[in-house]
């Protein structure tokens, strides 16, 4: 059995293209192209150089020392926090920037909640010369006003949604209506795992540079390829992906998916995924959806506006499904405390997002041998005002 996509677009039941008519040639023609595009060697050459050069990978391994200690087993860290940008984002919109030009597109619109990949979509249209368009829920706009700075900086049109829990769905369904209306000209760079296929397969592909380095650097590092744990977070879950990506088929890899409990699983205030969704379509793909009785989506809530998403990503979808991963919930104030921790413990202030991840440590039990690698996907200066806020620093 594989967890990868198979020919139809599927992870198990999860996946396939659920899009409007006027949608389909869009995504037909991204479909039937894209392996075949990403394969070339020119593609491959871009993509390899820009990736080196100017993202900056490859990206450290890095022995968390003290953490080790604490925990009693080896911990590595997997710093995608030092990427250009400050996250693992500028691994797919590079890719996907390349793809469309390809595609002949000289218009790209994005959606972002935490805002990194709206600085991401923003920073690679700055370097090829091309417009952008980046839809942000309303709330998100507010709370992560650095990088609506940022992205305005770099030539980015930031355009607010307004409706529903304005966070990241709406931002998705807003970017999701552009695209309809602007067929033509129009390439939407999607900045997860989500959405119909090819997108979910697509950017796995370009994040999984991720597991790529890790094996080759665990390789130097511990004379072995494989760790006895990859962790990361899981919100549509494009940096887990891209961290399990070459470890999906490796049983001896134990998988853990980290998601946003937010004010707790049952509080209401969530985006526990894996504990609360059921079978739904959001976004154009069959997936794991937080839904009410009658399959209207419920709204999902966390303190980080990257995790803020009411479903994951097929592939995760069918992780969880089958087994093959074990989905912890992390809330609001384990991961606070679990940023801070990693902040004063090792010098390197995470993400919220990450910072989830980092808080499943006090959920596990680790043998001294254990080799452990978390996925650092993203640097906190994006949430500085809300460790502030939560602190009172």
């Amino acid at each position: 059995m594989s967890y990868n996509v198979n020919e139809k677009g599927y992870y198990g039941d999860f996946g396939g293209a659920f899009i409007p008519e006027m949608l389909y040639p869009n995504v037909e023609e991204l479909r039937s192209k894209y392996l075949e595009l990403t394969a070339d060697i020119e593609f491959q050459a871009e993509f390899d150089a820009l990736l080196k050069d100017y993202v900056g990978r490859p990206t450290p391994l890095y022995f968390a020392e003290n953490l080790s200690k604490k925990y009693n087993t080896k911990i590595y860290l997997k710093r995608e926090d030092l990427c250009h940008t400050g996250a693992h984002k500028i691994n797919n919109t590079i890719g996907q920037i390349l793809l469309a030009k390809r595609l002949g597109k000289t218009r790209i619109i994005a959606e972002t909640g935490a805002g990194q990949h709206g600085v991401a979509t923003a920073t690679v249209c700055a370097l090829m010369g091309l417009e952008c368009i980046v839809f942000m829920g309303e709330v998100d706009i507010k709370r992560q006003a650095p990088n609506v700075a940022r992205m305005k900086m770099l030539g980015a049109e930031v355009r607010p949604a307004t409706s529903g829990s304005k966070t990241l769905k709406d931002a998705t369904n807003e970017a999701i209506r552009d695209w309809i209306n602007n067929p033509e000209d129009t390439y939407y760079i999607i900045g997860s795992v989500v959405g119909p296929h090819p997108y979910p397969d697509m950017v796995a592909r370009f994040q999984s540079v991720i597991s790529k380095e890790i094996k080759a650097q665990l390789l130097e590092k511990e004379n072995r390829e494989n760790p006895d744990y990859m962790i990361a977070c899981v919100g549509g879950g494009s940096n887990a992906a891209g961290a399990y990506y070459h470890y999906l088929d490796n049983l001896d890899v134990k998988i853990i998916a980290v998601e946003a409990a937010g004010l707790g699983v049952d509080s209401g205030e969530s985006a526990a995924t894996s504990a609360l969704g059921k079978v739904g379509i959001i976004h154009g793909s069959k997936t794991l959806l937080m839904q009410s009785v009658d399959g209207q989506i419920t709204e999902p809530y966390s303190i980080s506006a990257g995790l803020d998403y009411p479903g994951v990503g097929p592939m995760h979808a069918n992780l969880f499904a089958t087994g093959r991963a074990q989905f912890i919930s992390i809330t609001d104030a384990q991961a606070m405390e679990a940023g801070l921790q990693l902040s004063k413990m090792e010098g390197i202030i995470p993400a919220i997002e990450s910072a989830h991840a980092f808080a499943a440590l006090d959920q596990l039990t680790f043998k001294p041998s254990d080799v452990v690698v978390i996925n650092l996907s993203g640097r906190g200066d994006k949430d500085l005002s809300t460790y502030v806020e939560y602190f009172g620093f």
